[in-house]
């Protein structure tokens, strides 16, 4: 069987202690570049804070420049975003040494979770809205699959297109942090999806 990050708060390890009023204050923030929450730990056991200065945040708008040419285009722009941004947090909140998944890499310091990385994942959506570089899609609420009927249950960030309705997953814990994240249709990733190299588990 398959093993997947617990999206449920109640059933996370015992070493884990996940704070769901943290996590739900994360995921509702509007953030902005000058400073904004992050999660970590499992379940937003901690809370960060991190920004985003002008010379990192060139380096996201040259990903986007010129403007995307269809949407296409923008979700391997977004993938490539989440990546880098990951990166810059991680460096400022100590994130930097997490690995991909969750269980056998907890002794990894400020391992995040699939609720941690869908989260700050969507935190990073909303900075790009604002920046207007999501021009094809809208964000829409993380999504979970699993409840141990294919797997343990998972967690992800996910976007929708403005034309024609496609749900995509926005994935960032399948890999080490500061790699791009998969986007990938909903409906595939809700089936079990998992990159075939991807280390996680």
């Amino acid at each position: 069987m398959r093993r997947y990050c617990f999206s449920l708060l109640a059933l996370l390890p015992a070493t884990v202690l996940a704070n769901s009023d943290d996590l739900n204050r994360v995921l509702r923030q509007t953030p902005a570049l000058s400073g904004f929450e992050v999660c970590y730990g499992g379940g937003c056991a901690g809370v960060a804070k991190a920004a985003f200065d002008a010379a990192g945040w060139s380096s996201i708008q040259q990903l986007f420049q010129p403007p995307s040419a269809d949407a296409a285009q923008e979700r391997a722009r977004i993938s490539q975003a989440i990546g880098m941004m990951e990166q810059m947090v991680g460096r400022q909140t100590g994130t930097s040494e997490d690995r991909a998944g969750t269980f056998v890499d907890v002794r990894y310091k400020n391992q995040l979770d699939c609720n941690d990385e869908a989260a700050n994942t969507k935190t990073y959506l909303k900075l790009l809205q604002q920046a207007g570089y999501l021009q094809y899609h809208e964000i829409i609420d993380t999504k979970t699959r699993g409840f141990f009927l294919n797997g343990w249950p998972h967690t992800t960030a996910a976007i929708q297109e403005k034309q024609g309705g496609q749900r995509y997953a926005v994935d960032a814990w399948f890999y080490d942090n500061g790699q791009p994240a998969v986007v990938v249709p909903l409906e595939q990733w809700k089936g079990g999806w998992k990159p075939e190299d991807s280390p996680a588990r």
